[in-house]
């Protein structure tokens, strides 16, 4: 019966190596859990990347949350989420060195293919990629000795890849960061905004020059500024705040991040004028 369950447990690893589950990077990476796989409980989320221009699959709000901070990360261009730590003959002969129990499958007691919750590709100084596995844990978990066990087969098995890996609790994740980039966040495409669509890239450019001059110049807040541009322009009620969006989640204007976004007032607005008409002239 043992033997048979093992069978099974091999067949279907073998079964999401071959969908190609945790293998390929930026649009191709697929990764080894996604959100139908388990057990819902409310705060799994799929997100569209705007560096990979791919779904992106996230089993907890804090794993959401550092998403959205490292998306925004100018050094980092890849993202890979649920990373698989195979073979499994790896993972287990580390705890079986550590005198550790592998993680199993609660129904059929066979060892499991173990995962990182991030795999993310930084882009040296120099030119060159280098990886870094993080991992999302509550900073109360890791009291729990279980936790810190496999915690420790985790970092054995990517220090023998000679790959740095670390714990992020919610200490390192900034949550008004966060929700402040969720709020921009899928607007970082002009082409998506309904009220956009159809018109000519000269046209949106225009539009664009013609709305940072008004943030430059803003005597009321945003939300005021941003009726006030739709009525002038004759465009659909809300298109300005949805242009206001995109120029912060492509980084045409800088506003502060680490405090929340509140439209109902004005907000200060940075740019640099040479960055500014380059990021515009490349609509």
């Amino acid at each position: 019966m043992a033997k048979r369950k093992r069978e099974i447990t091999k067949s279907r690893i073998e079964k999401l190596i071959k969908e190609g589950r945790g293998h390929g990077i930026g649009a191709d990476y697929k990764p080894w859990i996604l959100i139908q796989d388990v057990p819902s409980n409310g705060r799994a989320t799929r997100l569209k990347g705007i560096k990979t221009s791919r779904q992106h699959e996230f089993l907890s709000d804090m794993e959401r949350d550092y998403f959205y901070i490292i998306e925004y990360s100018d050094g980092i261009i890849d993202i890979r989420e649920q990373f698989p730590l195979l073979p499994l003959e790896e993972t287990v002969l580390i705890a079986k060195e550590l005198g550790i129990e592998h993680p199993k499958d609660p129904k059929t007691g066979e060892n499991v293919v173990m995962t990182t919750d991030f795999l993310i590709t930084i882009k040296g100084k120099d030119g060159e990629l280098i990886d870094k596995a993080r991992t999302i844990k509550q900073k109360e978990e890791l009291w729990n000795e279980r936790v810190l066990e496999k915690f420790e087969i985790e970092r054995k098995y990517w220090k023998r890849h000679d790959i740095d890996w670390g714990i992020v609790t919610e200490e390192e994740i900034d949550k008004t960061f966060a929700q402040n980039i969720s709020y921009v966040h899928s607007y970082s495409d002009l082409s998506d905004i309904d009220s956009l669509k159809g018109l000519e890239e000269d046209v949106l450019a225009d539009l664009i020059v013609e709305f940072l001059k008004r943030t430059i110049e803003q005597k009321h807040d945003i939300r005021k500024l941003t009726s006030q541009f739709d009525k002038d322009m004759f465009l659909e009620k809300g298109t300005g705040i949805c242009i206001f969006k995109y120029l912060i989640i492509n980084k045409i204007i800088k506003i502060n991040l680490f405090t929340p976004i509140d439209i109902n007032r004005k907000i200060e607005i940075e740019f640099e004028q040479d960055t500014l008409y380059k990021k515009v002239n490349a609509l």
